[in-house]
């Protein structure tokens, strides 16, 4: 039976503010999605932000097959403990030989571990939907990708993004907000599968997180007014409520890549079974 770690990238005080509010935490919804399509692997979660962190059960990196890395409100960029934590523990999986995927923040991780660069945004946050991402020439070939299309939008929350990845890095797909949406890391003894969206999201977490950041969505201008913001919000739970619902989906400016479970998750899809169930199967 396969095993991954989850690394949930909030502190602690982040993930208790987000379970008052019903926002579902980061690994939480990494476990739904990836349960979804593989309900036979084994999940643990690592909660390495905090300081009393500590591997589930006791247990080492030799109990795994791979790492997922989840998104987090924290800076790459930041010298406090929540964050460099993180990025050695990546470092230490990578030299254990495990594969890793990340979303967002283990992106930026990852490209801070090999060497890379991340800054903050001058565009601002990317939120909501990541708009016409294309494939690279690389990407088009990567087997994360498969299946995919050379365009396509995705669920996506970020300030910050990849600014120089390291050399040894492949870029795999951009859009107009950011140059590096996806990219291969190699990274100690392995390499790290990662993309700045969020193909674990669905759409009632995209709500929860605008409850969550309700008065940065207004006071940034994504919305007008806090009614506003709720009517949108109830439009996203309506539609995922009903992903069938075309006319609502056309209101919103979606489509399958982002109403269709499987396809709107294929990258982590294409990681476990090229990288976890493929490398399991070889061995």
């Amino acid at each position: 039976m396969s095993r991954l770690l989850l690394m949930d990238g909030n502190v602690a005080e982040k993930r208790k503010l987000a379970a008052g509010l019903g926002v579902r935490s980061s690994s939480e919804i990494y476990a739904i999605a990836i349960r979804a399509h593989f309900p036979e692997l084994e999940l643990d979660v690592v909660y390495a932000a905090d300081r009393d962190w500590q591997m589930p059960m006791g247990r080492s990196w030799s109990d795994y097959d791979g790492l997922v890395i989840t998104g987090s409100s924290l800076h790459a960029y930041d010298k406090e403990f929540a964050v460099t934590n993180q990025i050695a523990l990546v470092a230490e999986a990578a030299n254990a030989g495990l594969p890793i995927f990340g979303s967002c923040w283990g992106l930026q991780i990852a490209v801070m571990a090999a060497g890379g660069v991340v800054a903050y945004n001058p565009k601002g946050r990317e939120v909501g939907f990541a708009r016409k991402i294309e494939t690279s020439e690389a990407g088009a070939d990567h087997p994360i990708f498969r299946g995919k299309g050379k365009v396509f939008d995705a669920p996506c929350i970020h300030y910050d993004e990849v600014i120089e990845l390291p050399s040894s890095a492949t870029l795999l797909a951009s859009n107009r907000h950011s140059l590096v949406q996806a990219a291969v890391v190699p990274l100690g003894k392995s390499e790290v599968w990662a993309v700045q969206y969020h193909p674990e999201f669905d759409l009632e977490q995209l709500a929860q997180l605008y409850t969550l950041y309700a008065d940065d969505m207004v006071a940034q201008g994504f919305f007008n007014s806090g009614d506003d913001l709720a009517r949108y919000v109830g439009q996203l739970r309506e539609l995922a409520a009903n992903p069938d619902d075309t006319g609502l989906a056309w209101q919103l400016g979606v489509d399958e890549d982002i109403t269709d479970d499987g396809r709107r998750r294929l990258e982590i899809r294409n990681w476990i079974e090229d990288r976890i169930l493929g490398q399991a199967s070889a061995s």
